[in-house]
């Protein structure tokens, strides 16, 4: 089984936010792939690494990294495939890397998450698919489906809580 989406991470010390991300690439019955590369501290390999992802099969890249965050922008300029931008909580509550991996110059996009936003970078990455895998469309319109029925079910269960002044 060859992997579609790729996450990286600069250091598996983001391993509790990307399992997010995993297991929801897991539900959704996507391949993937985890990897630690740091653009500082292994350059060459996050290089090597981009520049053999398409023509490995990859069709999305998550790449999470915090403080500097310069992993997701590296990647991406010497990639053609999306990536996701993950931005890691480390110093500064990840505002830091926010706005590393969201200040991109033109020309080198990265779709970039919330802080410590795994669920919604795997979410992302399912969509993006989903374009062009009907079995994949069909389990995330399931998924979506179950969160419209949890909402209007506890909105259902907030009609029963009682207050003296509560109208409804």
């Amino acid at each position: 089984m060859q992997p579609l989406v790729s996450i990286i991470m600069g250091s598996t010390s983001d391993l509790p936010i990307l399992k997010k991300a995993a297991d929801f690439l897991d539900q959704m019955e996507v391949p993937f792939e985890m990897n630690a590369l740091s653009a500082h501290r292994t350059p060459l390999d996050v290089e090597k690494f981009a520049r053999e992802a398409d023509g490995r099969g990859i069709k999305v890249i998550i790449a999470a990294a915090g403080m500097a965050a310069a992993l997701p922008g590296v990647i991406a300029a010497m990639t053609p495939l999306p990536v996701i931008g993950l931005p890691i909580n480390s110093t500064l509550d990840g505002r830091d890397a926010l706005l590393s991996i969201v200040q991109m110059p033109p020309g080198v996009a990265v779709a970039t998450v919330g802080i410590n936003a795994g669920l919604n970078a795997a979410v992302l990455a399912v969509q993006m698919l989903a374009l062009s895998d009907e079995a994949i469309r069909a389990r995330y319109d399931e998924y979506r489906a179950g969160l419209s029925a949890k909402i209007v079910k506890a909105n259902a269960e907030l009609k029963e809580v009682k207050y003296k002044f509560k109208t409804n």
